[in-house]
């Protein structure tokens, strides 16, 4: 119940800055749509930990995902200047490693920080091995490892 409470209450937020009206009639529409889709969410029954996980929410705001947009910025600044200064090596390369993420959340929230992150793209994911495309050798050696898979983990575990 508090999945579907909690998605109710992010999709309404969602819908309110998306739409940047408020009069009565799109602040009920709002909310109507937003308990029409967590209503539609609870019957194929995906508001669950894993469908909306809100045991996340607030380290992962707080540590994670500051953390997350600057490797995303450094990460981009690097790409940019590969792509700008032919001198600098490209060098595409699929590399595997084997994450330390015992749980489904974490698995699918290591592999998408990997491909938010610019230059890698997580190719192929499961519990044995991720699959990573990295633009450079160097980038692609770094990922076993990585202080990305060790904070996944640790949020991951946080209760």
């Amino acid at each position: 119940m508090i999945h579907s409470v909690s998605m109710l209450v992010v999709l309404y937020l969602f819908w309110l800055l998306l739409s940047g009206n408020f009069g009565a009639f799109l602040l009920s529409a709002g909310a109507g749509c937003a308990a029409a889709v967590v209503l539609i969410a609870r019957r194929m029954d995906v508001a669950d930990h894993e469908g909306h996980p809100i045991h996340l929410g607030l380290r992962a705001l707080l540590s994670y995902w500051p953390w997350l947009v600057k490797e995303i910025v450094k990460s981009g600044w690097d790409v940019s200047r590969r792509i700008l200064d032919p001198r600098l090596p490209v060098s595409p390369t699929l590399a595997s490693f084997k994450p330390s993420q015992k749980t489904d959340v974490g698995l699918v929230i290591h592999a998408n920080s990997i491909t938010l992150t610019p230059g890698t793209l997580s190719v192929q994911v499961a519990q044995d091995g991720i699959l990573v495309h990295a633009l450079t050798r160097e980038g692609a050696a770094a990922l076993a490892g990585s202080e990305m898979d060790r904070r996944v983990s640790r949020l991951e575990d946080s209760p």
